[in-house]
């Protein structure tokens, strides 16, 4: 299924704006964590989570709290949500083993991001990709505004070369061609099903049952107090 940026702004049309944060559409951001009451589905039953062992992941897969974050490498909140959310959940419950912090791309926003997940994709299907993955997923962020649909996949390619061991060259070439497209359209049929209408959206997991979902500005706090963190 081809979700576009179209068909989110659609999403949020009918849910109303008024519950609007986060980047949507043609990059516009909000403020504010939104959410909503869990009704404690199983992990397993959720659609946010379908597939969720084929995900790149960091942390515990036993661990007791599970984040599924859709993210999309051009949101301008999404690079803020990693700078600071997420950067603190890595370094203290994940690295302490009490949270499991799983990746799916959405590239609803700016152009660049199309090529770019499929780089992500391409890249984490390597053999030894994971952590190649998560350095390109924070080099995307770190770099976000030297970014265009002309030059990221060089760019892309770059950065590769110079701080993998992967055949960049490749991966790029697979980038191009869509290689790993299913992939992309797994999370983006994901989150669609799910209900993410913008970025970043997470979807929070406490023993194994769903708790709730916050999207846009979304806390530190907010997640550890929903997930007992």
């Amino acid at each position: 299924m081809d979700f576009t940026r179209r068909s989110a702004v659609a999403a949020v049309g009918a849910a109303g704006l008024g519950a609007l944060a986060g980047c949507l559409g043609g990059g516009a951001g909000g403020g504010g964590d939104g959410g909503g009451g869990g009704d404690g589905t199983p992990i397993g039953d959720h659609p946010a989570a379908a597939g969720l062992d084929a995900q790149p992941s960091l942390g515990d897969a036993d661990a007791g709290a599970t984040v599924v974050a859709f993210e999309d490498p051009s949101c301008p909140t999404c690079r803020n949500f990693e700078r600071g959310t997420g950067a603190r959940l890595r370094s203290g419950p994940v690295a302490d083993g009490d949270l499991r912090f799983v990746s799916r791309v959405y590239p609803i926003i700016y152009p660049w991001g199309k090529p770019a997940v499929q780089a992500l994709e391409a890249t984490y299907a390597r053999e030894d990709g994971a952590d190649a993955y998560w350095a390109l997923f924070d080099h995307y962020f770190a770099e976000q505004d030297a970014f265009t649909t002309d030059n990221v996949l060089d760019r892309t390619e770059a950065f590769l070369a110079e701080t993998t061991d992967l055949d960049a060259a490749g991966v790029v070439a697979d980038a191009e061609a869509a290689a790993y497209d299913d992939a992309v359209q797994a999370d983006l049929d994901a989150g669609e099903a799910a209900g993410a209408d913008r970025t970043p959206t997470v979807y929070l997991f406490r023993d194994g049952r769903y708790v709730t979902v916050a999207s846009g500005n979304v806390s530190y706090e907010t997640v550890a107090s929903a997930l007992q963190l």
